[in-house]
């Protein structure tokens, strides 16, 4: 709805100026978020469960029967004994699945401390096994590491992890591949992500899934792709090509997660050294297979939180790793996310700032929905496609947050324009008009401004009222006149009429402004046949109270009149004037001559198309042509 008073303009950039300062501080605290000026913990947290949601959806339900985990449970602890084992009982173990012919192994445990190792060395030598270890935020040093996967790019900015827990010289010597074991962990507890690769002072590491799947994969030393010194992905030269592995800023991947009915097939170590367990069993279980070994008993502290399940035994975590890596799989967060998110908040902001305040709320409604369509269906394409978590927070938390806002100011102006026109118009008519007129939101002439229009007027005024007056005490005579011109007034109301002004005992209505009415002239009309209907009821009551009966003279016109906010500096109305206005009161005057009730001058008497009876030309007082007039049947 337009407003042109000052008073409404003011309101309206009022609010202009509310959705651009609330939606331009929503943009730039969600942007200082997502470029790290400083962390929202909310926006963290739903950013983690779109990820959940992501892992969820396309969680391979199938077990991989290339891996199979050797599990360390607690079937495995009450045959075998409590943790840790001899280092024999690890050898007799690798030893027994090699013999059944299993393929490669990795050690999701770290041997830190000296024992007998010389068994489990010799082991280690005749068979292809990768060792775990695990570094460490703090410069904590344990037992050696292996060597470095690569050195340090000068340019590459990635954390330094000074500490960390190696596996005796020995065994690390005997074994010669190793890779790290860490996982991150979110601040709610949940394993979402794990490391590829990680800094240790200028050397770059890999994890025991890497490691694993670049001797599966026939692959030599990985290379580190960087852009502007931030890290994009490694690039793995296997016997089939290379093969571009794409990572976070950090080295880091999510975890593709398998879906909690199929996970890994699993073989409790107390197997391997039970002579019931028929040996072609075992051959069939671990003959070609990938295997490793690890914890999953309770007592031994290795298990995660997921996405998925609250419990998950961390060596599950290094076989979905693994599968990615083989599967060329791996879903990532793009290192860029910043830039992107903020991109995507630009062209959001940009959109709906400047197209939701020309829009209904309905159409609002639907353009944000479309945005976010748009938005949800490329982030899950580049998901399933791409594998590529993009940031999707913080610009939802936008196009919600600019469109709640939309919405809120929209229902606090529409409260406000009813408001401004019960104020303007609420003592002209009655509440039910002022309520349509607030449903007409694309209508832009509701002003006090004056401008010219061709309305009908009308003018009914009490014959003998000073008679009346004189007749009654000066209490029941205000009494019979509010009586009057409520009814009155609320006839008019009912049939679309202006309530202009009480001129003494007098009553002045208009048609067709503010509201548009197309047959102004023919409501007028019927306005004034009901008004005397309504004083023949009003009357029978007058007589009851022992007041005086009233008539009245009702005159109306129709034509060109300027109508508006109209008076002195210190006294305003909104009203008409001009000379159409004035013959429909010099028609009042004539009908007690003419022996009527009502006239109408030639113009209404054509428009409202109505029975009525021609009472011929007639001149009217100041006026120096005749009027043909006529009066409604």
């Amino acid at each position: 709805m337009k407003w042109t008073s000052r008073a409404i303009d003011v309101s309206k950039s009022s609010f202009a100026r509310t959705r651009w300062l609330v939606g331009l501080g929503l943009l730039a605290l969600l942007l200082a978020h997502a470029t790290g000026r400083f962390a929202l913990a909310p926006l963290d947290a739903l950013e983690r469960q779109l990820i959940d949601l992501r892992l969820a959806w396309t969680a391979p339900p199938a077990v991989d029967d290339r891996i199979v985990i050797i599990d360390i449970d607690d079937p495995a602890l009450a045959a075998l004994g409590r943790w840790p084992w001899p280092r024999s009982k690890l050898a007799e173990l690798v030893d027994r699945c090699f013999d059944q012919g299993a393929l490669l192994m990795g050690l999701d445990l770290i041997l830190a401390e000296p024992d007998d190792d010389g068994r489990l060395s010799a082991a280690l030598k005749r068979h292809p096994v990768v060792l775990g270890y695990y570094l460490a935020e703090q410069p904590y040093r344990s037992a050696v590491l292996p060597p470095p996967l690569m050195m340090m790019a000068s340019d590459l900015a990635l954390p330094d992890w000074p500490g960390y827990g190696g596996n005796v010289a020995q065994l690390q010597d005997a074994a010669g591949q190793a890779g790290f074991l860490n996982a991150l962990i979110d601040s709610d507890g949940i394993t979402r992500a794990s490391l590829l690769i990680a800094r240790q002072g200028e050397s770059l590491y890999g994890s025991l899934p890497l490691m694993l799947a670049q001797q599966l994969l026939g692959a030599s030393r990985p290379d580190a792709v960087a852009k502007n010194g931030t890290l994009q992905g490694l690039m793995l030269h296997t016997a089939r090509g290379p093969r571009f592995v794409a990572t976070g800023s950090r080295g880091e991947v999510l975890v593709p997660y398998r879906a909690a009915t199929g996970q890994f097939a699993r073989l409790s170590a107390a197997r391997l050294f039970d002579p019931h367990e028929p040996a072609d069993r075992l051959r069939a279980a671990l003959s070609g297979k990938v295997l490793l070994l690890g914890a999953s008993a309770a007592g031994l502290m290795d298990r995660h939180a997921m996405p998925l399940q609250p419990s998950y035994a961390g060596v599950d975590v290094q076989a979905s790793l693994l599968v990615g890596l083989l599967d060329g799989a791996l879903p990532h967060s793009r290192p860029d996310a910043p830039a992107l998110a903020t991109l995507m908040m630009l062209v959001l902001a940009a959109l709906l700032l400047l197209a939701l305040p020309r829009l209904s709320a309905a159409r609002g409604v639907m353009l944000a929905c479309g945005l976010l369509v748009l938005l949800i269906g490329h982030d899950l394409w580049a998901w399933r496609v791409q594998g590529e978590a993009w940031p999707l927070a913080t610009p939802l938390v936008l196009a919600l947050g600019l469109t709640a806002l939309h919405l809120l100011l929209d229902e606090a102006e529409e409260r406000g324009a009813r408001r401004r026109l019960q104020t303007l118009f609420g003592q002209y008519m009655p509440a039910s008009r002022v309520e349509a007129m607030a449903r007409e939101p694309d209508r832009d002439h509701y002003t006090l401004e004056s401008r010219s229009a061709e309305l009908t007027v009308l003018f009914a005024d009490v014959r003998g009222f000073a008679g009346i007056a004189e007749q009654l005490p000066p209490g029941e005579l205000a009494a019979l006149m509010n009586a009057y011109f409520s009814a009155m007034s609320d006839v008019i109301g009912m049939h679309r009429g202006t309530l202009d002004k009480y001129i003494g005992d007098a009553v002045m209505a208009f048609w067709g402004a503010p509201q548009d009415d197309e047959h102004h002239a023919r409501h007028a009309v019927h306005a004034a046949q009901a008004m005397l209907a309504r004083l023949a009821v009003l009357n029978q009551d007058f007589a009851a109270r022992g007041w005086p009966q009233l008539a009245i003279s009702i005159g109306i016109n129709t034509g060109s009149m300027v109508v508006g906010d109209l008076g002195s500096s210190t006294r305003r109305a909104y009203t008409v004037l001009g000379h159409a206005v004035n013959v429909a009161a010099r028609l009042q005057e004539l009908c007690a001559a003419q022996g009527v009730n009502i006239l109408i001058g030639e113009t209404t008497h054509a428009q409202a198309g109505l029975p009525c009876t021609p009472l011929g030309q007639t001149a009217l007082r100041g006026h120096k042509s005749e009027l043909m007039i006529y009066s409604p049947e």
